[in-house]
């Protein structure tokens, strides 16, 4: 089994080596696994538990003081699951997989999702606040009140320029004491088994620091967040509504089927995303000589690759 994690695109983080510690673990416990989906389901929740991530456990918090987190699974056959909008579920990629698993959708969203979780045995009304975001949030110097619309008023009179300004991480006017460092700090997995020839993704994600309450970005979105096809499978990371509107992750896997090995797939696809929308991101890709590939044009993106090529 071959998998390749990756721990969000973003700015440098203020302790690499504790988190590539994470990382590789979850890339070993994935490789571990008989089955691609497995395999990227368990390196996922790793990471999710981890609270140096921004999946789970230490998730982004949203105007209305609430952390909601999404996931998203897929495998090369298009079978396909995700949720989102959850409050309390720490493993938001075991809900994904219990909405491909067990229904006949393709995504549930909120608290009805929740409920479906928690009827499949995952566990839900998790206390996803960590010690960094609860001091995040003490300290800001406002919050605001009221309506959706008057949210939108805060955000915009907080960061300047439009509300999505608060999504990002190149607002000029923005505070940087008042942005999560985790901001891009996504999470997500690629599995490829040479025996079975099957590829699997998943993508999990606490969302953006301070989005107004109920934001759903890129990672529940097949072929944004996450995307698998017969040539590879992908998950990307970063400013997840331009992800979305460029479709990130199909993008770089369409690169596998014009046959671009992984790196150079994803090399293009980064360079297709930066061109187009000026925002940065990240993409992992597996193809089917067990090859990995990543790329980003953020400051940094870490991932780690477990499981050996059929050459080798």
């Amino acid at each position: 089994m071959h998998v390749i994690v990756h721990g969000g695109a973003g700015s440098a983080p203020d302790e690499p080596e504790p988190r590539q510690a994470v990382l590789n673990d979850a890339a070993e416990t994935g490789a571990a696994e008989s089955s691609v989906v497995d395999a990227v389901e368990e390196a996922t929740r790793v990471l999710e538990s981890s609270p140096r991530f921004n999946a789970g456990v230490g998730g982004a918090v949203q105007s209305d003081g609430a952390i909601r987190t999404d996931a998203g699974l897929m495998t090369d056959d298009r079978e396909a699951g995700a949720a989102c909008s959850m409050p309390g579920v720490e493993h938001a990629v075991s809900a994904a997989r219990v909405v491909m698993d067990e229904t006949p959708h393709v995504l549930v969203s909120g608290d009805r999702a929740v409920e479906l979780a928690a009827d499949f045995g995952v566990e839900t009304g998790v206390d996803l606040w960590s010690e960094e975001t609860r001091e995040k949030w003490a300290d800001l110097d406002s919050t605001p009140e009221g309506t959706p619309r008057e949210h939108l008023d805060w955000l915009t009179e907080k960061f300047g320029g439009s509300p999505d300004d608060a999504e990002g991480d190149d607002s000029a006017n923005e505070d940087p004491t008042d942005r999560d460092p985790k901001d891009h700090d996504t999470v997500g997995a690629v599995a490829y088994d040479p025996a079975s020839d099957e590829f699997a993704a998943a993508t999990s994600t606490g969302g953006r620091w301070l989005a107004l309450a109920g934001r759903v970005g890129d990672v529940p979105q097949i072929g944004s967040g996450f995307f698998a096809a017969p040539a590879g499978a992908a998950s990307a990371t970063g400013a997840g509504e331009d992800i979305a509107k460029t479709t990130l992750t199909r993008r770089a896997v369409r690169h596998l089927e014009s046959g671009h090995e992984a790196q150079a797939a994803a090399d293009r696809a980064i360079e297709e995303f930066a061109e187009l929308t000026g925002s940065s991101a990240g993409v992992i890709l597996l193809d089917g000589g067990g090859n990995a590939g990543s790329a980003f044009n953020s400051e940094a993106m870490q991932t780690a690759v477990a499981g050996r090529s059929p050459t080798e």
